[in-house]
């Protein structure tokens, strides 16, 4: 059990152990004025000879009186005060979650954004490999096989990628660097592609252009995060387009390392859901795998960029906006942890 919670845990066991203390003051307080009370019975009937007996029966009686006042007084002030603490200490651990959370939260579209930052980078200079140049420029069969070869080598080199596509001016798609494993690539025309247009209006070689995370038809299915860039003439930052790459990242498996690398303790594991949430709220990634891309997260920000609340259910949200990484931006994605609270946990 973490240290916050022990303390509340803490708190009510003073709390039980007090009570308890309390219902047995009483009891013997009332087995007392009882004894009190049949002592001054018999007292009266021994008449003069238990005159004295019946002084010491009264002052019993006083004194069973008194404590129990002073224990009614204790119990009121005591049930207060000990309300009140755990009150203030529930309020204290919230915060303290909620906090770690977000922290949480914000190192997880860290790690993102770092890993993206390097396929912004990649885009933008394979871009200008000459091999990928040239299989636009010349537009040859050769050239094209000759492209195909070297997207293969890079592929070789970078696990994380399923597939690099090269496309004309007209948005088909002349070479892969997976011909085999994914056929339906060539030929292909991504001209209506947002990724391709954009990379199409970029205005020189240090831009480049990012799709949202969605399943390729082309690439078997899979969830992608795509990054493309213009082929310009001759290669120059300042060249004319005469096409576009496409690289598309494995987005599940290297999305699902992140979330499930969150440093949580192990008893937490089963009541946290760590999430990447896009611009519009959308999961694109879930430590447990529902709803990515079908479900919407009411996600609150009033708190700013980074922070933490509970939610209509009682759950923990913590959340942290993208911070970007060196001249990436980011893409307005969120890092959210949401948790249920340990007390809700072990009742469920």
């Amino acid at each position: 059990m973490a240290e916050p919670e022990r303390i509340l845990e803490l708190t009510r066991a003073v709390y039980d152990v007090a009570c308890d203390k309390i219902r047995a003051i009483k009891q013997v307080t009332g087995t007392t004025r009882i004894l009190s009370l049949n002592a001054l019975i018999e007292a009266n009937r021994a008449g003069e000879a238990g005159r004295g007996f019946a002084v010491v029966a009264n002052e019993v009686k006083n004194v069973s009186n008194d404590i129990n006042t002073i224990t009614q007084a204790l119990e009121g002030e005591l049930s207060a005060t000990i309300q009140d603490l755990m009150s203030l200490g529930e309020t204290m651990v919230q915060q303290l979650r909620g906090s770690r959370l977000a922290d949480l939260a914000l190192n997880m579209i860290d790690v993102i954004d770092r890993n993206l930052y390097e396929r912004s980078c990649d885009v933008r200079w394979w871009a200008t490999d000459s091999a990928v140049v040239d299989c636009l420029a010349t537009g040859t069969a050769e050239a094209a096989a000759h492209a195909c070869t070297r997207l293969g080598v890079i592929l070789d080199s970078y696990t994380v990628y399923l597939d690099l596509w090269i496309a004309d001016s007209t948005g088909r798609v002349v070479a892969s660097g997976r011909p085999d494993r994914f056929p339906r690539a060539i030929g292909t025309n991504v001209g209506r592609e947002a990724w391709f247009q954009d990379a199409m209006a970029t205005a020189d070689g240090g831009e480049y252009a990012v799709a949202n995370i969605a399943a390729s038809p082309q690439l078997d299915g899979a969830l992608v995060a795509t990054y493309a860039t213009a082929i310009r003439d001759s290669g120059a930052a300042t060249g004319t387009p005469i096409g576009a790459l496409g690289i598309f990242f494995d987005w599940q498996p290297q999305a699902e390392a992140v979330i499930k690398g969150v440093r949580l303790r192990p008893e937490e594991r089963s009541t946290s859901r760590c999430l990447l949430v896009d611009q519009d709220r959308r999961v694109i990634a879930a430590s447990d795998r529902f709803g990515v891309l079908s479900e919407t997260v009411p996600l609150a920000t009033q708190h700013g960029d980074m922070g933490a609340y509970a939610d209509p259910d009682g759950r923990i949200v913590g959340y942290a906006l993208t911070p970007g990484y060196e001249t990436y931006r980011g893409l307005g994605w969120y890092g959210v942890i949401i948790q249920q609270p340990p007390d809700r946990a072990r009742a469920n």
